[in-house]
């Protein structure tokens, strides 16, 4: 029997409906699209009110003028995560092409997904997604940065928690990132 093989110029998605996953989303070539600060706001309004729609618990995310990270723990009656992420794809492309009268425009390339099984993986994708604005130079800290996490972690969270989370290193972490 041949082995199956992989297609090579998209990632293969084994998405369950139940676990833990970080995903990141991007536009198609890297297009800088959602470039104001009411388009960014539009991308992480449809992630948060989807997600609830979907049943998924978004713990952090991070949206950005061409990609997005997040990381989601499936409830009890979650649909299949590739329901919600061609949703979110949808729906903000839609209103995006609205704001900018550009409806034919394709605005997302594809996603990728990692399911998270280990304790100390999560953790330090939870610290990844909250950073990830520093990362890109657009703050000097996580918690400024507007259209991510962080800040309503470092709110919501026990100090003990965000401590915790905050000390897992997170520069040799095998996450494409290149935006």
């Amino acid at each position: 029997m041949v082995p199956v093989k992989d297609w090579p110029h998209a990632p293969v998605h084994r998405i369950g409906s139940s676990g833990v996953y970080m995903v990141t989303g991007a536009t198609l070539y890297k297009n800088h699209l959602f470039t104001t600060e009411e388009k960014l706001s539009l991308l992480e309004n449809s992630l948060l009110s989807l997600s609830k729609q979907y049943h998924w618990q978004l713990e952090a995310w991070a949206v950005f003028v061409n990609h997005y990270h997040c990381v989601v723990r499936s409830e009890p009656d979650a649909a299949p995560l590739d329901n919600f992420l061609h949703h979110l794809h949808s729906d903000s492309a839609r209103k995006l092409n609205s704001l900018d009268d550009s409806a034919a425009r394709r605005v997302w390339y594809n996603f990728w997904e990692t399911k998270l099984t280990f304790e100390r993986s999560y953790l330090a994708r939870l610290n990844y997604v909250h950073q990830n604005a520093v990362k890109h130079d657009l703050v000097m800290v996580a918690n400024q940065y507007p259209w991510c996490s962080a800040g309503w972690f470092e709110r919501t969270a026990p100090l003990s928690a965000v401590k915790t989370i905050y000390s897992f290193k997170i520069d040799n972490l095998k996450i494409y990132d290149n935006y």
